[in-house]
């Protein structure tokens, strides 16, 4: 029997169904993967509370008073018992959406027809009930963001103000030494080697801030800040880095990067290229000589590294940069690196190749455009 105004006929049928609705919406809500391993009571939370309103709020046929039921109602909660749940919001959504299916085929099994009215009613209900859980949700969500970053960022300040004050001591020591003049040596080799010490903590611990702020997707994209700044010193500063790494004067590093060159890309991810890049050309140069070079070329700048090593035989040269191409071919974690610095450059609007020959050397070839692409 059709009924075309059946607002309170559902508001009833909500009420005598509730148990059968919940554990009926139960069933079906399980299918989403926060609620998979959920308990009954975790999983219900304020659903039964949010039937009792629904139910009075439809009983009253009124969008003001529905809008009123529902806002100061158990969606609140709902949405910050959710957050703690570990559903996405998305899953909030579609809880709801499962209920108002849920109720639809209630209605239907009961013959109470939802058109009209009945429908509005219904919706306006839900859709109220949505919106008040999502707010929750999403405020306490950018609250919860912010308390980690001030919690994160206080740990960060205590742990580098420590090789900050021995940096700031050091300085003052060496400053009151020299003062007094004819200072020992062996005071300011101490003081000397606690100030490269700490500094080399605190470019660590910078160094690890920074990629963590990358938050690098290497298989959906690359987060990148670009900014213009000198290429020369940041060459410089990694090829004192990799020196010791080198050896004790076996190999040889000479930066020969165009002193006035200005590149426009992101430092911390150019860094990692030429580190990579620097890096490999040492595992496979254990007595020899490592380049590199930088030059403008027109609207790019054109970046080479190059050794006089071991080399790349002819028939891996194509799958250098080829993720797992590490275990083929047995080069330490080449594959792996080099993959990377692809991203890095591909992500910049540059590219990468290679050139080698066995016993006689690799040059690595990348471009970075001049301008924001």
């Amino acid at each position: 029997m059709q009924k075309f105004n059946a607002t309170k006929e559902l508001a009833a049928l909500i009420s005598a169904h509730q148990e059968a609705l919940l554990s009926y919406w139960r069933m079906k809500v399980r299918e989403l993967p926060a609620a998979k391993l959920l308990d009954k009571p975790t999983l219900n939370d304020h659903i039964p509370v949010l039937l009792k309103e629904l139910a009075a709020a439809l009983a009253l046929a009124d969008d003001e008073a529905i809008r009123s039921q529902i806002t100061a109602g158990s969606s609140t909660t709902h949405g910050l018992q959710r957050l703690e749940n570990g559903f996405e919001v998305e899953e909030v959504v579609a809880e709801y959406n499962i209920l108002r299916n849920c109720i639809h085929e209630l209605a239907e099994k009961h013959d109470v027809i939802l058109v009209g009215s009945a429908v509005q009613f219904l919706n306006n209900t839900l859709d109220a009930a949505i919106a008040t859980a999502i707010k929750a949700y999403v405020v306490q969500q950018a609250i919860d963001t912010k308390r980690r970053r001030e919690d994160y960022l206080a740990f960060i300040a205590h742990d580098l103000r420590t090789p900050l004050n021995a940096i700031i001591l050091s300085s003052q020591l060496l400053e009151r030494v020299w003062l007094e003049g004819n200072p020992p040596v062996d005071r300011i080799n101490r003081s000397l080697k606690t100030l490269q010490r700490n500094a080399g903590y605190l470019t660590l611990q910078v160094n690890k801030i920074l990629e963590e702020n990358i938050n690098l997707e290497t298989e959906a994209g690359v987060k990148m800040e670009r900014r213009r700044f000198d290429l020369w010193p940041l060459v410089e500063s990694l090829i004192l880095d990799l020196t010791p790494v080198a050896g004790s004067g076996s190999t040889s590093i000479i930066n020969n990067v165009s002193e006035d060159l200005v590149v426009f890309a992101d430092a911390s991810l150019l860094r990692r290229v030429f580190q990579n890049l620097i890096a490999n050309a040492i595992r496979h140069t254990p007595d020899g000589e490592i380049i590199i070079t930088a030059n403008q070329v027109g609207s790019l700048v054109e970046c080479v590294v190059t050794d006089n090593g071991s080399g790349i035989s002819e028939d891996r040269i194509e799958q250098v940069f080829e993720k797992l191409e590490t275990e083929s071919m047995n080069l330490s974690d080449m594959g792996l690196g080099l993959t990377i610095c692809k991203t890095f450059i591909e992500a910049h609007g540059g590219t990468i190749m290679v050139k080698s020959e066995i016993d006689k050397g690799s040059s690595f070839y990348f471009t970075l455009p001049d301008a924001e692409q």
